[in-house]
């Protein structure tokens, strides 16, 4: 059998032997960076690691990255194999290696899109405050009239949450009583007032 595939190596030219050789190390390279990505390996510098409580309002997901080690293992393995498909089809050398090339730059192109919208399709996760004005919820402990003390309520606002409030009513409202957002105090503390 390895006689049989070093005879057959022999028999290919140059070029032959140029883009096999390039499609299987590369190939073989696409296979396992496709397999560390299921099981949860790194993608181009950015680590699995980290604190998900941080608030990123700011990250606007994955820049555009054209040249990354995906992308380049990608390029050389769409080059090789078109370039056994082209001087297969019985053409030039030169022009087997223009087309490779640019069908290695078009697969490059595309996963650098893909990345780039797949980052934008991130969410941060990060509680927004102000999207709890106007919306109703339940006392879950009692707030002190007049702001003389914390309570708390819960409200839906992405998901259900319990939260911090203060109420500017002139009477206390009681655990279970319905009470409407109607401002938040340094992006932290809900104020509410009750339910008509």
């Amino acid at each position: 059998m390895t006689l049989f595939i070093l005879n057959d190596w022999a028999s290919l030219s140059l070029i032959e032997q140029f883009f096999w050789g390039i499609a299987i190390l590369f190939s073989v390279l696409f296979i396992l960076q496709l397999i560390s990505s299921f099981i949860g390996g790194d993608v181009d510098g950015m680590s699995a690691e980290g604190d998900a409580d941080i608030s990123v309002e700011g990250d606007m997901g994955i820049d555009f990255q054209f040249f990354s080690l995906k992308n380049l293992v990608a390029f050389f393995t769409i080059f090789g194999w078109t370039g056994i498909i082209c001087v297969g089809s019985n053409l030039s050398p030169l022009v087997s290696t223009l087309i490779a090339t640019l069908a290695g730059l078009i697969m490059m192109l595309i996963m650098a899109s893909i990345m780039y919208f797949m980052g934008k399709l991130t969410e941060d996760g990060s509680l927004k405050m102000k999207n709890a004005i106007g919306k109703s919820g339940t006392v879950y402990l009692p707030i002190p009239a007049k702001r003389a003390g914390m309570g708390q309520v819960q409200v839906q606002v992405q998901g259900l949450q319990t939260l911090d409030a203060y109420t500017d009513s002139d009477q206390d409202i009681p655990t279970g009583a319905l009470v409407e957002v109607v401002d938040v105090l340094n992006d932290q503390i809900l104020i509410v007032k009750p339910s008509v």
